[in-house]
């Protein structure tokens, strides 16, 4: 019998106008390709192991569109389909694997070295491709950051949406360009000196075009995820549903030349088997990388606490490289804003802020309010590289009823705490579009789906996620045009004085954490964070030696502080207050010498950072 599933699962261009077709259909007992453009044809395709149909079809040239019929009935888009040019009710097409790469040279950027930016394709730019984001790739350059982060892609229904309602995961979004669009920015990209992350979702499908279930046991009834059916990873026929997924990773880190996937909502993946689909898809990835000569990293997002997302399978983890620490964002949030709401409830304190800073999960065992009930496990042995850190991101924004970015929540002084809190830490820095020079449009929820049940299903469940918390205003219409429009950043806001003069402060933050080495390492023995809740004061230090900094962060209003600093002379790298970051004006010194202890003015929000120089 033909081991078919060794072949890679879709269309794949021979060449000579051949294409070999691949699809696991084990719920039905004969397929058939059918060919809708240009020339019609109707081949059937062979039976093989666990439910597996393959062919080889010759007078099949790039650009052909096609669907599988099952059992000389449904008609169905390839589950595989590296190209929706209809969307995803329409035919699938056969791409040309060949494009011309100029990066046989990149080797990617090591994680120590992320400064991520993240984008959403649709929103970026007036014309919402993956082609106009390159013309913008100088500016990032410029600004510091080191791998840009796009939102999915993967084809969803419509031409409005984050992405996590994608249906088609090998599929670049047809509205954005497609498959050699997303090739061109990714070539762009690595011109420039650029990696690319990726975000992938592995923990459900959205519903409008999903006709995976059609095809085969892709989902179990044992589980349920908030947004649908759970992704069947350890029931019956699981192996070839993590087949599916994790050819979908390789298929962008290789064919894509992607240097980073982040995974989803990995909490959502649910899997009882003893060997974990994250530690199969972790193994599989970085074998691909030592095969590609790169460095490829995977960075999970969940909500558990969980070390076991980062720790090495030598101690039972599943060797991911790292993952989102929302506890550092919470932490920073409601320091700034004072929302005490919803998951916010468990956060507040400058000795919070400390812990993240320092250990990574501010909750490693014990009690939630929210919750109810304990939650998280220690990541204290855990490099800091291992988390990645943000003021600002897409869940954060997006997932507040209206949408409010930081810049509308607070002052111009806490926008550059915030910065400096992110860009100083020790943990991997991430930024959200457009929050380096202060954007105040919102970041709405939207789609554009075609059927009314649904749309209406999306609206009730926008205002029932916000119970919980004390937002005003009535929700957007997810479905509205208007919601996506406004969720576009405006750029002519960065030649603004205060909006230009934070886009330099980001700039010269990333340039301090290039710079000094003591900004650049991950090490935890070399970070102490120390808090002082009554006058909400936290100081981090870095380094040792004459590698030594220190950061004062003043999160309460105008004091005369008094603190503990080693002995020694130290200079201001960086004074938030100075009139060139459009502060009120600083009354610190450039040189201070501390006995042990200084004392200087702070103004409310600042930061200060220190360096020791030579005694």
């Amino acid at each position: 019998m033909i081991r078919c599933d060794e072949y890679p699962l879709g269309a794949t261009y021979l060449g000579n106008e051949s294409c070999r077709f691949v699809v696991w259909a084990p719920k039905a007992r004969a397929v058939e390709v059918r060919v809708v453009h240009p020339q019609p044809k109707l081949v059937r395709l062979e039976s093989g192991a666990k439910g597996y149909f393959f062919a080889d079809v010759e007078g099949i040239s790039p650009g052909c569109r096609y669907f599988f019929r099952l059992d000389d009935a449904r008609e169905r888009p390839d589950p595989a389909s590296r190209h929706q040019p209809d969307g995803v009710h329409g035919p699938s097409a056969v791409i040309e694997a060949e494009f011309p790469w100029e990066d046989a040279q990149w080797r990617g950027p090591p994680l120590r070295d992320y400064i991520l930016y993240e984008l959403h394709v649709g929103t970026f730019t007036a014309e919402g491709i993956f082609d106009a984001v390159i013309p913008r790739l100088d500016e990032l350059v410029r600004l510091g950051v080191t791998v840009v982060e796009l939102m999915p892609i993967g084809q969803f229904p419509g031409s409005r949406n984050w992405g996590y309602d994608g249906t088609f995961c090998f599929a670049a979004q047809n509205s954005y360009g497609g498959p050699d669009g997303l090739r061109r920015l990714v070539n762009a990209c690595h011109g420039r000196g650029l990696g690319v992350a990726l975000d992938v979702v592995y923990n459900h499908l959205g519903p409008e075009g999903n006709y995976l279930a059609d095809f085969g046991h892709y989902f179990t009834d044992r589980y349920r995820t908030p947004w649908g059916p759970a992704i069947n990873f350890d029931d019956r026929h699981s192996d070839e549903v993590r087949r599916y997924f994790i050819e979908n990773a390789l298929h962008w880190v290789t064919d894509f030349h992607i240097d980073s996937l982040r995974l989803d909502a990995v909490h959502a993946i649910f899997d009882e088997s003893a060997r974990s689909f994250l530690k199969e898809l972790g193994e599989a990835v970085h074998e691909r990388a030592k095969q590609l000569n790169r460095r490829i990293t995977l960075i999970a997002e969940s909500n558990k606490n969980d070390s076991r997302n980062t720790d090495a399978p030598e101690i039972g983890g599943y060797g991911l490289d790292a993952q989102w620490n929302d506890d550092f964002h919470h932490c920073l949030h409601v320091l700034l804003t004072g929302e005490t709401s919803g998951y916010y409830a468990d956060f507040g304190g400058v000795g919070r802020m400390a812990k993240a800073v320092a250990a990574g999960f501010v909750y490693d065992g014990q009690y939630s309010r929210y919750r109810g009930r304990r939650h998280g496990v220690s990541s204290r042995h855990q490099p800091a590289e291992r988390f990645v850190v943000c003021s600002q991101n897409h869940d954060q924004v997006g997932n507040r009823a209206l949408g409010d970015r930081l810049a509308s929540l607070v002052s111009h002084e806490s926008l550059k705490l915030a910065a400096a809190m992110v860009l100083l830490a020790p943990g991997v820095p991430l930024l959200f579009m457009g929050e380096e020079y202060g954007e105040t449009a919102p970041f709405l929820y939207f789609v554009s789906h075609s059927d009314p049940a649904l749309i209406e299903a999306v609206r009730r469940g926008r205002r029932e996620e916000f119970a919980a918390f004390a937002w005003s205003g009535e929700v957007p219409d997810p479905q509205a045009e208007s919601a996506f429009r406004r969720s576009m950043p405006n750029r002519e806001l960065r030649k603004q004085s205060r909006h230009a003069a934070l886009w330099e402060y980001y700039r010269e933050l990333i340039r301090l954490r290039k710079r000094e080495p003591a900004l650049a390492a991950s090490n935890k023995e070399q970070t102490e964070a120390v808090p002082g809740e009554e006058e909400k004061i936290l100081v981090v230090q870095r380094g040792q030696g004459e590698n030594r900094l220190a950061a004062i962060y003043n999160f309460g209003d105008d004091i005369p502080w008094q603190g503990r600093i080693p002995k020694g002379a130290w200079e201001v790298l960086l004074d938030s207050a100075e009139e060139k970051w459009h502060g009120p004006g600083s009354k610190v010194e450039k040189r201070i010498v501390s006995e042990g202890t200084v004392s200087f003015p702070l103004a409310a929000k600042q930061v200060i950072l220190l360096s020791k120089t030579a005694d």
